[in-house]
């Protein structure tokens, strides 16, 4: 069995190697250089340690693996499109250092060369995994509209949010398990126990993200504390805020929306405490951890071969940056 650090450290190497041809350059460079910005790698990650649950890592993982890499960052390079977004992980983003048109460019085809790596899989276990892939594929581009359109709305329900995250972030979280777990010859239920383990854990995934945007210590979170505050960012903790709010509390957020005043973050932060919704969103967290764990307990695997998963969990979970 590998270790999480173990399962980056190959993949960071095979991502490093060159993915796509020298010409042309204008349209090719930008996605190696969006590449070399690197990230975290759950995903592929998750995909290796699925696969592994029933033995070795085949290469088919492997394939699969990048091709899920490849089309992640499809979809971040369209995001910052869309989102008009400078910086990525403290870089230039690709519309921005190299144009809006090759962005959108670059980012069609990272997602043919996802399919390409793809289409590498064993045929016995290529339909399952495609099935699974393409589903994901357009819950994403679902999620990402609903976004778009809370952007333009002025109250959005809990439960609204919570379907928007679940097909933005938890769905490829859940997939890439699953398709792992295709690989190692994991049967329907393993598959499907799986799949809820993967999707809970990225519902934990960001309520923790938007607890640390708000509570998270500067040094260790790595970028501006109250980013999302001052984004206006519709997040777990505002729609709480605004559920449970009284009515001065209520009238003060919709004046601090509205208005860009240099004490903006505290002040919001000040009425989400009061709200108590720190402490909610992290029993929050802690609810959809432990519905993952139960989902992971449940797979008919031998408990050691399901350590790395469960300390991966641990890490995206319980992180302060």
């Amino acid at each position: 069995m590998h270790s999480l650090e173990t399962l980056v450290a190959v993949l960071k190497e095979k991502m490093n190697a060159r993915q796509f041809p020298a010409t042309p350059a204008s349209l090719y460079e930008p996605n190696e250089y969006f590449l070399s910005i690197g990230g975290k790698r759950i995903r592929p990650v998750l995909c290796l340690m699925g696969n592994e649950l029933f033995g070795e890592i085949s290469e088919d993982a492997y394939h699969a693996a990048i091709g899920i890499e490849l089309f992640h960052n499809f979809t971040l390079i369209h995001d910052d499109i869309m989102d008009k977004a400078p910086l990525r992980r403290g870089m230039q983003t690709v519309h921005v250092k190299y144009s809006e048109p090759t962005a959108l460019l670059a980012g069609d085809v990272m997602l043919i060369r996802a399919y390409e790596h793809l289409n590498k899989i064993n045929s016995h276990y290529l339909h399952a995994v495609l099935s699974v892939f393409n589903k994901t594929a357009r819950e994403i581009c679902e999620g990402q509209q609903l976004d778009m359109d809370f952007e333009r709305q002025e109250k959005v329900g809990l439960n609204d949010y919570l379907r928007m995250i679940e097909l933005k972030t938890s769905v490829l979280l859940a997939a890439s398990l699953q398709i792992g777990v295709i690989l190692g010859g994991g049967g329907l239920d393993n598959q499907h126990q799986a799949y809820l383990f993967g999707k809970n854990l990225g519902l934990a995934f960001q309520v923790q993200d938007d607890y640390l945007d708000a509570f998270g210590d500067p040094g260790k979170f790595g970028k501006q504390v109250g980013g999302d505050i001052l984004a206006n960012k519709k997040t777990f903790l505002l729609i709480k805020a605004m559920e449970v709010a009284s009515g001065a509390q209520l009238e003060e957020m919709n004046a601090l929306l509205s208005g860009d005043m240099p004490d903006k973050v505290e002040r919001m932060l000040s009425i989400f405490r009061e709200c108590g919704v720190d402490s909610w969103a992290q029993a929050l967290k802690d609810q959809y951890q432990q519905k993952a764990f139960r989902h992971l307990d449940n797979m008919a695997v031998p408990s050691g071969r399901k350590q790395a998963l469960s300390d991966l969990a641990r890490y995206l979970v319980e992180r302060e940056h």
